[in-house]
């Protein structure tokens, strides 16, 4: 004999059903008239257990007894669902299946913070979620969920690096927040490793004042804290005082400026008749085989443009920095004589944050780069290119860290 299927269907009648489905529709509004019966199934078969009876049966010498039902709606990835809650005259019953204080099913809430992380706004979130689910989510709802993360990203920020990073670029993006009755920018400190094996790893965001290279040395501090002994190449904009802080904490690091920010900073003061052709000019530079032959093509170029010579002397007192990358072979070269590696992450981060003009605290502003992260970072299971060749390099340019390197 066929069982009754869990709750008000016999099982003749759930064939019938079955056999009448034909499209999609059909079959999703079956499924959605089904989860609040078999909830509520489930529900009473708890409570015949947490009591040792079943309903209308004797009770023995149990002293407890059921109390009635409590009313809930619970939002499902099919609808709300309504369910009548068992209760017990001892107060003793808790439901497993749907633990006290839940309104909401947890593939709900994923689908939130995903979209949360995605850079939909709340108002988008919830039109979308009453349109295909008919669930009403608020803003105070949204919050509330994604706030679940908060302890994640404390364990996240605090986690335990890898010793060593061949690769590491360092870049701020700006925000503003509203903070003690004022909106103010703040900066989100981005660090963006590649680990031994080539991965790509975003070891912390911060977010506090604006950027500066004390700010920075407070970073790198924690880092070294967290496990990271050496750092290799570090990478960075051009940001005043940055290899102090650098070198402060890691002497040892070799630094290479950005050549693109360079670029910008200098053709941002270029009339714009002349921008094109400067620009052109300064490719002889960083193309050049050698740091000799590039500084040479940089004193070609200020002889060339002599009416903008205050803006390319620039290049003389930072070349110790902007010429870093001809120390190495070509495949090293093309990763760090710019910083497009966190730029396209920074791209990623802006897209998802565009949508919100003001951030109510920095706390929103950390935990939706966090979310952004997380799901950016699902991507990123491949080493970069041409890893192998770069790492045998890397072993003979450091033969102090070859077996770190070799045995990754």
């Amino acid at each position: 004999m066929h069982q009754t299927i869990p709750g008000t269907l016999s099982y003749e009648e759930y064939q019938a059903k079955v056999a009448g489905l034909r499209t999609a529709s059909d079959v999703n509004s079956f499924i959605k008239d089904l989860i609040a019966p078999t909830l509520q199934a489930i529900l009473e078969a708890e409570m015949n257990e947490h009591l040792g009876y079943k309903k209308y049966e004797s009770r023995g010498t149990n002293d407890n007894a059921r109390n009635g039902y409590s009313q809930k709606k619970l939002r499902t990835s099919h609808g709300y669902a309504p369910l009548s809650i068992p209760r017990d005259r001892n107060a003793e019953f808790t439901p497993q299946i749907i633990p006290k204080h839940t309104t909401t099913q947890p593939d709900v809430e994923e689908k939130i913070v995903a979209m949360y992380a995605k850079g939909m706004t709340t108002r988008d979130i919830n039109a979308y979620m009453y349109e295909i689910y008919g669930v009403d989510v608020s803003a105070s709802m949204v919050s509330s969920i994604t706030d679940a993360v908060l302890p994640l990203i404390a364990e996240w920020q605090t986690r335990p690096l890898s010793p060593l990073y061949p690769f590491v670029y360092l870049d701020g993006i700006h925000f503003k927040v509203k903070k003690d009755g004022k909106v103010v920018t703040v900066c989100a400190y981005i660090v963006l490793g590649i680990d031994e094996c080539g991965h790509k790893e975003v070891l912390g965001i911060w977010v506090g004042e604006a950027e500066g290279a004390k700010y920075w040395m407070g970073i790198l501090s924690e880092l070294k804290s967290r496990g990271v002994a050496d750092l290799l190449i570090v990478c960075t904009d051009g940001l005043t005082g940055f290899d102090d802080a650098i070198h402060a904490i890691y002497p040892d690091a070799r630094i290479q400026q950005c050549v693109i920010h360079q670029i910008r900073n200098t053709l941002k003061y270029i009339p714009h008749k002349d921008r094109k052709s400067v620009a052109t000019a300064l490719k002889s530079v960083y193309t050049a085989p050698t740091a000799g032959s590039g500084f040479e093509a940089l004193l070609r170029v200020q002889e060339q443009f002599p009416s903008y010579e205050v803006y390319l002397k620039h290049w003389e007192s930072k070349w110790h920095l902007l010429s870093t990358f001809f120390e190495y072979p070509a495949e090293i070269r093309r990763i760090i004589y710019t910083t497009n590696t966190i730029e396209g992450l920074n791209r990623q981060y802006r897209k998802v944050t565009k949508t919100t003009s003001i951030f109510p605290h920095e706390q929103s502003l950390t935990k939706l780069l966090y979310l952004a992260t997380r799901d950016i970072t699902k991507k990123w299971y491949m080493p970069i290119r041409n890893w192998g060749t770069i790492v045998a390099q890397l072993a003979i340019l450091f033969p102090e860290k070859a077996d770190v390197l070799i045995n990754a």
